[in-house]
């Protein structure tokens, strides 16, 4: 008798949990257990790891009904507990939270096997990220994916002084304030038109309005805190 794919579903919204439930009886015969917390998401991996283990997790990143006696109160701890015990599951997210910098650190710090989001996943896209998941392969939503290549991209043409600059522009209301800040990597000091120039080439490759827009970009993509 062929074994059934066994799915552990982790979300505090009833909602989100019978939205999936639905989509994985659209997909195939899947043996699916629920829980509404990380907690009781752990033990369940954990309970079942040698006899009858989950094959795949889907979880979302922040539970709202976190308590003070919650141990795990959100997805990034429950997966790094995941990690940290070598237990043999693949997990996948599925979230609203689509914020640059969130998604670059949870996918550079946790290694998800896929990440979707809510609002804009249905079966066929669940079914796909099963398929890949089940052949130790990855899989991330097209959003996420051009989110992670983008921050990857903008993060090779940063440098040093880029950052300085990045740094020290909301602290000042004036560009010529600059001058005199900002270190060249021989020592010297940038002068005001150099200043201008990086700024200029920093709202292009941020695609940035104006340069408090380019501030906001530049958090957005965890570039600068």
């Amino acid at each position: 008798m062929e074994t059934k794919t066994r799915v552990l579903i982790a979300d505090d919204h009833q909602l989100v949990i019978q939205g999936i439930l639905c989509s994985l009886k659209e997909i195939g015969d899947f043996d699916v257990l629920t829980t509404n917390n990380c907690d009781d998401a752990f033990q369940l991996i954990k309970t079942h790891q040698n006899n009858n283990p989950f094959h795949l997790l889907f979880t979302d990143l922040s539970f709202d009904n976190a308590t003070e006696d919650t141990n795990l109160d959100g997805g990034e701890e429950l997966i790094k507990a995941i990690r940290n015990n070598n237990f043999d599951i693949k997990i996948a997210i599925i979230t609203g939270h689509a914020e640059t910098n969130r998604v670059y650190n949870v996918i550079s710090n946790l290694n998800p096997n896929a990440y979707l989001l809510k609002s804009k996943c249905d079966a066929k896209e669940i079914g796909f990220a099963i398929q890949k998941m089940l052949t130790n392969d990855y899989y991330y939503t097209h959003e996420i994916h051009q989110k992670i290549m983008r921050r990857n991209i903008i993060q090779i043409q940063m440098d040093d002084v880029a950052i300085q600059i990045l740094k020290e522009l909301p602290k000042h209301p004036k560009i010529n304030n600059l001058e005199g800040l900002i270190t060249k990597n021989n020592g010297t000091h940038l002068k005001l038109r150099s200043i201008e120039n990086k700024l200029s080439s920093l709202r292009i490759d941020l695609n940035a309005n104006n340069n408090t827009d380019l501030v906001l970009k530049a958090k957005e993509l965890g570039i600068i805190d």
